[in-house]
Formats: structure tokens, C-alpha cells, sequence
């Protein structure tokens, strides 16, 4: 069975941080289902790429994070959409939402409303800098908050060419983070049988990784700038260039060194070389010295090398090869689902496995990324099936 079967999710987020969170619930075998305004989801107007055409054009980046959900249509600003929302919260285990803060309050739908209509509750409120404090009513959009939160300053070729991470990072961990607390506060109200609030935003998921950059500053005082595709704290650890490509190592202590120096001609006793402080200190020189070797080969050969000397190489792959390689296809990270429009077609897939090789716990099958409304009908008649029950119930 699959772990989440027994989870409904009332999806009202829009855009990636929350679509993701809820996805995650989705692909562990929870019913999602996504409540969008008659518009829809903004994303599903965020392209180019778009498949298909005309009315039925879809956007790529709806689907990056909206499988194996039911979608329906609600105005909340209308008395019809108010009592539909109601309805699918009597139901539900968790409620995820990311307005700013005080749009649902404003709705009709503060947290005591929606404890009121089902106590058990689990609500995912997820924000651009948090629900308080001086900024907590600004927009959230990740490049912003990659900026706000100090990660840009971290990323690039140098200090003075800040850099957004090339997918947005900031909405993902946001999301990851609120799943992850939601799974927790699950697990609370099977003992108590009181749900609660998680929050979370973009602003604390990129600040929850700051890692050792941050104690680097909190414990160091340092303030860490971005030197490009090399580690900040160990040598040599990144990208360099061969004959014909860049190939990345790391050498990530002092055996790997011992292995690492003498492929390329390195003496491993050198004294500007001998430990990784002395690496990172000579970092240029050691630098010039890997790609001069590097330079007598392409970097298939390096790897070649690198692989029978045991030490951690590797290319830079391409979406294309990415997604080709047979490596990737063996850990389930592609899947096909049946579109309603577009027909068969290829998702990233979840990242999760449960027990040795097999993805027991998780789908075996997935559900396309929803048409806007395409659940509109069923939705309500299951509802309509429910209140019936519910009031055959408790009439005998």
C-alpha cells in the first residue's frame, strides 16, 4: 500500500514552493487535490515551452510540479467557492496554502475558522520571508529572495558577478522544508488528535542551507564571497579544464590526495601542498598546476585515469544526457504518464525509493499533471457522496 493512501491533501498553493510540498504528498500515494482560482494556476501561462495548441496548450513548468493530482476550480471570493472549500476541509488532513500573509483571513478562512471546521487540521502556511516580522507581507519570488537570503552572494565566478542558482531553489526548499513539517505534525496528531500550523518560507529554506558557509560566518566571522566552481574550504574540489572539457574532482582528504597528487605529477609532500590548509592557501598555484597536466589529455582519458586511481571524478552533464543515462533511468528518475491532451509523455520522477530496488511505498503508477477543472465534477459528486453518508448517519 502506499505509505501516504490514507492522506487527502486540499492543495490552494500556486507557482513551485507549495505545488511542490503537495506533489511530494502526491507522489507517496496521498489524494491531492488542487483547488485553483477559474484562471488557474499562474503557472500554467509560464512559458515558453508550451506543448500542444490553442485551447489546449500546456505549460512545461505547470507539470514540473503538479503530478499525480486532482484539479478543481473554486472562486473563494463567491459563496459557492466559500462552501466548497469548507466542504473539502471537513475532509482533509492537511490544508496547504501560500497567500501572502492575510489573504486567507480575509476569505473567511483564518486558522481558528479552519480548526474550527476540522480540529484535526494540519495547515501549511508557506511565505515569501515568514508570516511576521518587519517584511513578513512581502511577495515571495525566488530570485529575490536568492538575493535576500544571501545565496547569490555565495554563487558565481567571483564576488562582483552574483548568481541565482539555475532552477528556483529557494521555492523547492521551501517546499521540502513544509513537507517535511507537515509529515511531522502528522505524526503529532495521531497521538493528540489536534492538528497544527507549519510555516515555513523562502527566506528559511535558503537560510536552513546555508551550511558550513554559515557557520563560517556565525562561528568564524568571515563573510564568504563566491570564488566560481571550486570549494570554499577544500583543495582541489572542483571544476577543471582538460584538452577538450571540464571535468570535476574532489579530493576531499588527505588519502584521496595521496592518490590524487601522483596522476598528475603532483610531488605529494610539496610543501604548499602538503594538507588541505596548505591546498586551499595555494589554491591558484595548485590550480595551474592540475590544468597543466590536464592539458596533455581529453578528459574521457582523465576519467579514466581518475576512476582507476580512486579518486571522485566526474563530467558535466547536459539535460539531454542527464536524462539518457542509463544510471539516472535505473533509480526510476523518469517516468511516463498518460496526459489528457498531449498523450504519453516523460516526467522527472520522484526521488524517493523504498527497500533494495524496488519503489514499494511510493506509486507504481502517475497520475498526469491536471487539465485546469478537470476534476471539477467528480470532486463534487464524491462530496455530495460524503454529505450523504454523513447525513444518513446521522439520522439512524
Amino acid at each position: 500500500m502506499d505509505l501516504l493512501s490514507d492522506v487527502l491533501v486540499v492543495d490552494l498553493t500556486r507557482a513551485l514552493a507549495g505545488p511542490h510540498a503537495a506533489m511530494m504528498f502526491g507522489d507517496l500515494g496521498a489524494r491531492v487535490i488542487k483547488v485553483e482560482s477559474p484562471t488557474g494556476d499562474d503557472t500554467r501561462l509560464w512559458g515558453p515551452p508550451f506543448i500542444g495548441e490553442g485551447d489546449q496548450r500546456e505549460s512545461t513548468y505547470f507539470m514540473s510540479c503538479n503530478r499525480n493530482k486532482e484539479a478543481v476550480t473554486a472562486d473563494l471570493k463567491s459563496d459557492d467557492g466559500k462552501d466548497f472549500l469548507r466542504r473539502l476541509v471537513r475532509q482533509a488532513d492537511v490544508l496547504m496554502e501560500n497567500f501572502r500573509p492575510g489573504v486567507l483571513d480575509r476569505l473567511g478562512f483564518s486558522v481558528e475558522e479552519l480548526h474550527r471546521i476540522n480540529p484535526g487540521l494540519v495547515i501549511l502556511s508557506i511565505t515569501g520571508f515568514g508570516h511576521d516580522g518587519p517584511e513578513g507581507g512581502r511577495a515571495g519570488y525566488d530570485q529575490i529572495a536568492q538575493g535576500e537570503a544571501g545565496l547569490m552572494s555565495l554563487t558565481g565566478a567571483g564576488p562582483d558577478e552574483p548568481t541565482k542558482v539555475g532552477v528556483p531553489i529557494g521555492d523547492l526548499l521551501a517546499g521540502m522544508y513544509g513537507a517535511y513539517g507537515v509529515v511531522a505534525a502528522l505524526h503529532e496528531r495521531a497521538r493528540t488528535g489536534r492538528g497544527r500550523v507549519v510555516r515555513t518560507s523562502l527566506l528559511a529554506g535558503i537560510v536552513g542551507v546555508h551550511a558550513f558557509q554559515g557557520t563560517r560566518h556565525t562561528v568564524a566571522g568571515e563573510v564568504p564571497t563566491a570564488i566560481g566552481n571550486h570549494h570554499a574550504s577544500i583543495a582541489p574540489y572542483g571544476l577543471f579544464r582538460t584538452a577538450d572539457a571540464a571535468v570535476q574532482i574532489a579530493v576531499g582528504s588527505e588519502a584521496l590526495w595521496s592518490r590524487f597528487a601522483p596522476v598528475v605529477g603532483i610531488d605529494v609532500a610539496d610543501p604548499r601542498f602538503a594538507t588541505n590548509e596548505l591546498r586551499v592557501a595555494h589554491r591558484p598555484e595548485l590550480i595551474g598546476e592540475i590544468e597543466g597536466a590536464f592539458a596533455a589529455a581529453g578528459a574521457e582519458a582523465w576519467l579514466e585515469q581518475l576512476n582507476e586511481a580512486g579518486v571522485p571524478a566526474g563530467k558535466v552533464r547536459t539535460l539531454d544526457d542527464v536524462y539518457s543515462w542509463e544510471q539516472t533511468l535505473s533509480q526510476g528518475l523518469l517516468i511516463e504518464v498518460d496526459h489528457p491532451t498531449a498523450g504519453p509523455i516523460q516526467l522527472p520522477g520522484p526521488p524517493l525509493r523504498f527497500d533494495d530496488n524496488a519503489f514499494a511505498g511510493a506509486r507504481k503508477s502517475h497520475l498526469a499533471p491536471p487539465l485546469l477543472g478537470q476534476h471539477d465534477a467528480s470532486v463534487r459528486a464524491w462530496l455530495d457522496e460524503v454529505d450523504a453518508d454523513a447525513e444518513q448517519g446521522g439520522l439512524s
